[in-house]
């Protein structure tokens, strides 16, 4: 029995292939519009149960990332891709399909190599920023990802144990990204950064500039400024404060990376607001391990209530966004929900339960606003891509729906839910049925009730609000 058990798993099910060797390279490429040259390198095997004709491969989304020049090459030859078959173009819009000129047969290796260019796209933000002088990816889209073969047992392709990539800038900037670094050297006019990812790590991220580091001299475990240029003022108590807020998030959701000491406030001109009001307006934008900051945000001074909000939102989003991401049918509720919900954590682990109180208090007024002349949607299947007004009501209302699961919770098991929530989920979709499952489990109660008023009736219950309006416990 244990030997045809043996047998039989040894044998593979169904078509396939793993991923032996990759390697990816960005390369920042100036000029008055600069661009950014990705190039991947992969050694396949087909590890499968028969011999395959093509390999799928998800490129980065034109609009998003200025996506240009895709060039293939399969064993040292070119390779034009063609569109996926019209059934799955709507689901993998940004997918095309390598065709071999030959079956690619059992336990055969091919040398895969993928080439494109990345400019500035019109909407930078948390996925890309790229300007003269600097640049950021973020840890999802802009890296090529290899699918499986279009069968229902088919597995996606198994990474590397190591995966292998270098950074190749200018060589007055500073870099940051995900991975174990391994050194870097001189290129000419280049310096070339090496980094290692292991199987056990999320994508990669990268930010990089010529910039300015303040303040000059800080230990390693203290936050960082990059500016373009000096800041006006001394940014020892900002950066204090940022890694205070940084520690605070680390202790009640986990650490993110062990290669990630302190958090850095990256500054690029590129980033925007979504709307037109909000174009010349402060924006900051998570990345892993910091916060992407545009030249508005910085002149409100490093240490206004403002700017500390606006990075404090965008660090909490390394957990909520970037660690764990929120599955589709969960995108207002937890996507903006758990990181406003985390600033009232760090508030009230700075100034006491009366910050938590008046955090929740300007929740309401807001939400209440928002609701004024305008129909209400249930926060559960309030989308990003809803109208704005009614958007407006869900972002008010979902952080008070953490805060009512705490009150039922306790603020110990609520936060030791929602770490191991982001460790289980490392890297995966964040849903309501993996929060109610994790919340419970630590908890020992039955959260259902909670879940299915906040989530599907509109409004406020009214002993909720009673309790924070009436100044009560």
């Amino acid at each position: 029995m244990l030997f045809l058990c043996a047998f039989s798993c040894a044998v593979p099910l169904a078509p396939g292939y793993q991923i032996i060797q990759e390697s990816q390279e960005v390369r920042f490429v100036p000029d008055a519009s600069p661009t950014l040259h990705i190039l991947g390198r992969f050694k396949l095997q087909n590890t499968g149960s028969g011999d395959l004709t093509f390999v799928d491969v998800t490129l980065p989304e034109a609009r998003a990332f200025g996506r240009q020049n895709v060039r293939v090459q399969l064993n040292g030859g070119e390779v034009t891709p063609v569109n996926v078959p019209p059934e799955y173009r709507q689901d993998q819009p940004n997918t095309v399909r390598i065709p071999l000129s030959a079956p690619w047969q059992q336990k055969r290796t091919l040398q895969l190599v993928l080439e494109y260019d990345l400019s500035s796209p019109q909407d930078p933000g948390p996925r890309i920023t790229l300007g003269e002088n600097e640049f950021h990816l973020g840890s999802r889209g802009w890296f090529p990802v290899l699918l499986p073969p279009k069968h229902v047992l088919s597995g996606a392709p198994k990474r590397p144990k190591v995966t292998s990539y270098v950074i190749r800038v200018p060589s007055n900037f500073l870099v940051l990204a995900r991975g174990t670094p391994k050194g870097r050297n001189r290129d000419g006019g280049e310096t070339v950064y090496r980094f290692v990812l292991s199987q056990d790590d999320l994508p990669p991220f990268v930010v990089a500039g010529s910039y300015v580091e303040s303040p000059s001299g800080s230990e390693p475990e203290s936050a960082k400024f990059w500016t373009l240029k000096p800041l006006p003022a001394d940014s020892a108590q900002a950066a204090q404060e940022i890694t205070q807020t940084w520690s605070i998030l680390e202790k009640d959701f986990g650490q993110l990376d062990r290669n990630i000491q302190a958090p850095h406030l990256a500054e690029s001109p590129e980033l925007h607001g979504h709307t037109s009001a909000e174009e010349s307006g402060p924006v900051t934008a998570s990345f892993p391990g910091g916060a992407i900051v545009n030249p508005a945000a910085l002149a409100l001074g490093s240490t206004s209530e403002q700017f500390l909000e606006l990075v404090t939102h965008s660090l909490a989003h390394n957990w909520f966004g970037d660690e764990i991401y929120t599955a589709p049918d969960a995108a207002v509720g937890i996507g903006e929900g758990l990181p406003e919900y985390a600033t009232i954590v760090v508030d009230e682990a700075r100034n006491g339960e009366p910050a938590r109180r008046k955090r929740i208090l300007k929740y309401l007024a807001q939400y209440d606003d928002a609701r004024k002349n305008v129909s209400e949607k249930a926060l559960g299947i309030t989308m990003l891509n809803d109208p704005v007004e009614q958007q407006r009501i869900a972002l008010a209302k979902a952080p008070l729906f953490f805060v009512a699961l705490e009150d039922a919770c306790g603020a110990e098991a609520m936060r030791n839910g929602l770490k191991q929530m982001v460790e289980l989920l490392r890297g995966q979709e964040a849903s309501y049925d993996g929060l109610r499952s994790a919340l419970e489990e630590a908890s020992g109660k039955d959260l259902a009730g909670i879940f299915r008023v906040w989530l599907n009736q509109n409004g406020i219950p009214a002993d909720f609000r009673s309790r924070y309006e009436s100044g009560g416990n």
